[in-house]
C-alpha cells in the first residue's frame, strides 16, 4: 500500500457514510408497527429528534474511524470497527424514520464528519487507554441523550421509540467494551467539554 491508501479508504468511508444508504443486518425496530396518527408540529419535532440521533451517528461513524485510524493496537482497532458496523445500523434505522416522518437529514453532516474524526484521531493519537475512555464516556452521555429523546417523543409515535430503545441498548453494550478492554476514566474537564459540544451539535441539528 502506498502512503496515500489510508487515506484514499478514510475518504471512501466518510463518502459512503455521508452519501450511501447505510446496510443493516437486523430490521428496523418497530417497523412492524403501524404509523402513528400525529399533527403536524408532533411529526415535525420527532422528525427533529430523529435528524439529532442521526447526526449522532454520523459522528460516531467518524469518531470510530478516527480513532481506528491512530490506533496503537490491533485488538483496540478491531474492536472500533466492529463498534463502526453495529453503528451503520443506527444510520440506515434513523435515515428511515425521518423519510417517514417527511423530514430531512441535517444539512452540516459534512462538517460533523469532520470535526468528529479530527477528534477521534487526537483521541487516538493520546493512546488506547484514553481513547477507549472517550469511546465509554460519550456512550454513556448517548445513552443520556437517547433517553431524553424518549421522554421527548410524542407518546403515540411507538416506531421512532422503539428504534430509540434499541439505539440505547446497543450504546451501553459499546460503554462496556471500551470498559473491558482497559478504559481510562477521563478527567472531569474533558467530560464537561464533551458535554458542552454535544449540546451545540444537537441545538443546531435540531433546526439545520
Amino acid at each position: 500500500m502506498s502512503l496515500l491508501d489510508p487515506l484514499i479508504l478514510q475518504l471512501d468511508q466518510a463518502l459512503r457514510t455521508l452519501f450511501v444508504p447505510a446496510p443493516t443486518k437486523r430490521p428496523m425496530p418497530g417497523e412492524t408497527l403501524p404509523e402513528p396518527e400525529l399533527t403536524e408540529p408532533e411529526r415535525r419535532h420527532a422528525a427533529a429528534l430523529m435528524r439529532i440521533d442521526h447526526v449522532g451517528e454520523v459522528c460516531a461513524q467518524a469518531l470510530y474511524a478516527g480513532q481506528a485510524f491512530t490506533a496503537a493496537s490491533s485488538a483496540v482497532r478491531e474492536a472500533l470497527k466492529r463498534a463502526a458496523w453495529e453503528e451503520t445500523e443506527h444510520l440506515n434505522w434513523t435515515e428511515r424514520r425521518i423519510e417517514e416522518l417527511g423530514g430531512r437529514k441535517s444539512l452540516l453532516n459534512p462538517l460533523w464528519y469532520a470535526g468528529a474524526w479530527a477528534i477521534g484521531a487526537i483521541a487516538g493519537k493520546l493512546g488506547d487507554p484514553v481513547s477507549l475512555g472517550f469511546v465509554a464516556e460519550t456512550e454513556r452521555q448517548v445513552e443520556a441523550h437517547l433517553e431524553g429523546h424518549l421522554r421527548q417523543l410524542p407518546a403515540a409515535d411507538q416506531r421512532s421509540q422503539r428504534i430509540v430503545d434499541q439505539m440505547k441498548a446497543d450504546e451501553i453494550a459499546h460503554a462496556q467494551m471500551a470498559i473491558s478492554l482497559g478504559a481510562a476514566e477521563l478527567p472531569i474537564f474533558a467530560k464537561g467539554a464533551m458535554k458542552l459540544a454535544a449540546k451545540v451539535m444537537t441545538t443546531t441539528a435540531y433546526w439545520i
